[in-house]
């Protein structure tokens, strides 16, 4: 098996990621909160990155969306989806995806990141619960699903309230 580091994102990347996502959540993905925080929305640039093996092309993705939070409108970034082919999860492509993507997002000079997921995989990574009552997301979600990372020291605390999608703030 050949793996290449993770790149950017192309159009013609667009069919196989949808695929990999099919595959990896089902077709009701789309009736969830997260992706309701995405609709209308782009992903931020940069940091929508592929990897590739040579056996099946794009093997896995990961993407980032802009966030304002509160009142305020502080921002965050929305990580997800995550996707890894199922015939090569469990070798360590989404911590490859993970580490090369929030990396740039530091970089780039963002605060934080959040997400909703399986705690259990993403504390692997450095996430931890948003304290409670904190934030609340527009939609139904599980309170223990919903993790953050700091890129910036002390950029949580600026937050509270309802997220929305950057665009939804203005």
């Amino acid at each position: 098996m050949d793996l290449s580091l993770p790149e950017a994102q192309t159009p013609q990347d667009l069919p196989f990621i949808e695929n990999i996502l099919d595959l990896g959540f089902g077709l009701s993905r789309r009736t969830k909160t997260s992706y309701r925080l995405r609709e209308g929305s782009h992903a931020v640039d940069g940091l929508s990155l592929v990897i590739r093996d040579a056996e099946l092309g794009v093997a896995g993705t990961i993407s980032y969306w802009p966030l304002a939070i509160g009142e305020a409108a502080t921002p965050a970034l929305l990580l997800g989806p995550l996707a890894v082919h199922p015939l090569r999860q469990n070798k360590g492509y989404g911590r490859i995806l993970m580490a090369a993507s929030l990396k740039r997002a530091r970089e780039l000079g963002h605060g934080f990141v959040l997400l909703v997921g399986d705690a259990a995989y993403y504390e692997q990574a450095g996430f931890i619960h948003v304290p409670a009552g904190q934030l609340e997301l527009p939609g139904p979600f599980d309170p223990k699903r919903l993790l953050f990372m700091e890129l910036k020291s002390g950029a949580l605390a600026a937050a509270h309230g309802l997220v929305l999608a950057a665009w939804r703030r203005g």
